[in-house]
């Protein structure tokens, strides 16, 4: 059974400001990733290269501390295939949930995808903003 898409909710402790901060901005996202290089252009239409270029893109939509939706792939897919991610965050009082989903991937795909959000974005992040 392959997944074509992926729905997660994570809730961070923090505002929606300081989630929306990392995973826009160069600096806060390389500091949650250990260091990996990363070059993120914050405004909408602006490219992005994460953990040194193994994840690229470009922004579609971006609405500061609400959205983020973003043209998302990985290096090694055929040239040319690129997968839609969506960040909603909403807040909840002190906390942000987010919401997040991604379709359009290749076949396959979905449980490696599915993984690697907990692994490369989601826990990182939560430690950046203990």
């Amino acid at each position: 059974m392959s997944s074509t898409a992926i729905h997660q909710e994570v809730t961070f402790q923090a505002g929606v400001d300081r989630v929306y901060d990392a995973l826009i901005s160069s600096e806060q996202f390389s500091k949650a990733s250990g260091g990996a290089p990363t070059e993120i252009n914050p405004e909408e239409g602006g490219s992005f290269s994460c953990f040194g270029g193994m994840i690229v893109g470009r922004s579609i939509e971006l609405v500061p501390n609400k959205r983020i939706v973003q043209a998302w792939r990985v290096a090694n897919w055929e040239e040319g295939v690129y997968s839609i991610v969506k960040f909603e965050l909403k807040e909840q009082g002190s906390q942000t949930l987010l919401m997040f989903d991604h379709t359009g991937f290749p076949e396959g795909q979905g449980e490696h995808l599915s993984a690697g959000w907990h692994t490369n974005y989601w826990g990182p992040i939560e430690k950046l903003l203990a």
